[in-house]
């Protein structure tokens, strides 16, 4: 990135995150804890930080207090740098007492907070997936091609492309058409990927595998150019302002061939949890040159007693004791007990370490401690924040019907059970 150069960054976060309920019952779509230690809007952060883009705003609106606490207790600049991440929240103005209607109004919303940098170009990014992209690279490839927008674009397959933006370039990577979510019978012969292109900026020829190319929901602006795009009432990026754009302004692509996920269902999250603990995971978090950064917790290492555990994470404060775990991942400060076996589980872990005194009235009121009791087997589930699972529990283990929905103490999505944060699971509980 070009010394002098200013670059503002603004996370999208303020969405329902509807798909990711119950997870998003307390709190908003980026404070959702993700591989064990992190929060989803790590994942967006630190992609900034390690792109030398230290100005960030995050976009939220719903459920805001936990991200502001993240937010405020993590990212922390010194005094020397410049550096900020700003959480913007919907606020009622004399110009407007609408929240949010989608993501174009979002940024529009917000623009007179955004004026105060003098930006000269702005990164938009989601703030619900999970990647790593150096966007100096991307800012680059934005300037040399005098583009107003660039769009990371992501070539994918044709069986991939329904429910994906989907972007139609020219051999020298300028985006001429595109079509938001085309479905599956759509012929989309006219948008395949030219081979130049994909030669070009990749180095790689095209293939089945790869021959359309997909929105990434990363976007650079060039400053001005942002600002009279959203010159109107239009809400969503993707629906309508970038079909618009592309009609009148020249937009380029930047094609990015490392691993992305869209983490917005909780499917996919559990799928990209679970998968972070197996051998060798899509998504590598073991990367020193451009690592994902936290909240620093100054907890002491996790202790496993005579305990059998494989393909398996295991984050910092947690006390484990003759326990089976595997393809599982174990949150910060998790306490199981002798006996439980987790096959196919992520637990998120617990805010706080409960005190003698708590865990002596627990037991005098016949309430389970935090965390997971004894002879208690789990399998293929999600466990929120300060959940307390009794002793012998079975939870996803016996052939039973569970119907899909919401429920008082958890759900069932997609075959997945969800235990809610705060929850209390009784001994000898079944599910």
């Amino acid at each position: 990135m070009k010394k002098g150069t200013k670059v503002v960054a603004i996370v999208l976060g303020g969405g329902r995150g509807t798909r990711l309920y119950p997870l998003t019952m307390d709190r908003s779509k980026p404070a959702v804890p993700f591989a064990g230690k992190y929060r989803l809007v790590d994942i967006p952060i630190s992609n900034c930080i390690n792109s030398g883009v230290r100005q960030i705003y995050v976009l939220t609106q719903f459920n805001s207090a936990s991200l502001h606490n993240h937010i405020a207790s993590t990212y922390v600049f010194d005094q020397f740098s410049n550096g900020f991440v700003e959480i913007l929240a919907a606020e009622q103005t004399y110009a407007s007492e609408s929240w949010y209607q989608g993501t174009a109004d979002a940024v529009r919303k917000n623009l007179k907070h955004f004026s105060d940098q003098n930006a000269d170009y702005y990164v938009i990014l989601s703030g619900d997936q999970l990647y790593r992209m150096d966007f100096s690279e991307m800012l680059d490839r934005h300037i040399s091609s005098g583009a107003e927008l660039t769009i990371a674009a992501k070539p994918i397959s044709r069986s991939e492309a329904t429910g994906l933006g989907i972007i139609g370039a020219d051999e020298e990577g300028m985006i001429r058409k595109f079509y938001e979510k085309p479905a599956s019978d759509m012929d989309l012969s006219e948008y395949k990927v030219p081979g130049k292109l994909m030669k070009e900026q990749l180095g790689k020829d095209v293939t089945p595998a790869n021959e359309y190319l997909a929105s990434m929901g990363i976007y650079i602006f060039t400053a001005k150019a942002m600002e009279q795009a959203l010159n109107n009432d239009k809400t969503d990026f993707g629906k309508e302002i970038i079909p618009d754009i592309i009609k009148t302004r020249p937009v380029a692509a930047y094609l990015f061939d490392g691993f992305w996920e869209d983490i917005g269902t909780i499917k996919a999250f559990y799928e990209t949890n679970l998968n972070l603990a197996s051998e060798k995971p899509d998504f590598n978090f073991y990367d020193e040159e451009m690592p994902i950064y936290t909240h620093r917790r100054h907890l002491p290492a996790t202790k496993a007693n005579f305990c059998n555990i494989s393909n398996s994470l295991t984050s910092e404060g947690s006390i484990i004791t003759n326990a089976y775990i595997v393809n599982s991942i174990i949150g910060v400060r998790t306490f199981i007990e002798a006996g439980a076996s987790l096959d196919g589980v992520y637990c998120m872990g617990a805010s706080h370490y409960e005190t003698e005194e708590e865990k002596a009235n627990n037991a005098k009121n016949g309430i389970p401690n935090i965390g997971i009791g004894k002879a208690t087997i789990i399998k293929k589930a999600i466990i929120d924040q300060n959940v307390r699972i009794g002793a012998n529990c079975r939870i996803g283990i016996d052939n039973i019907n569970r119907p899909e929905g919401d429920f008082e103490m958890y759900s069932v999505h997609d075959g997945i059970i969800v235990i809610n944060k705060n929850a209390v699971i009784p001994d000898g509980t079944v599910i």
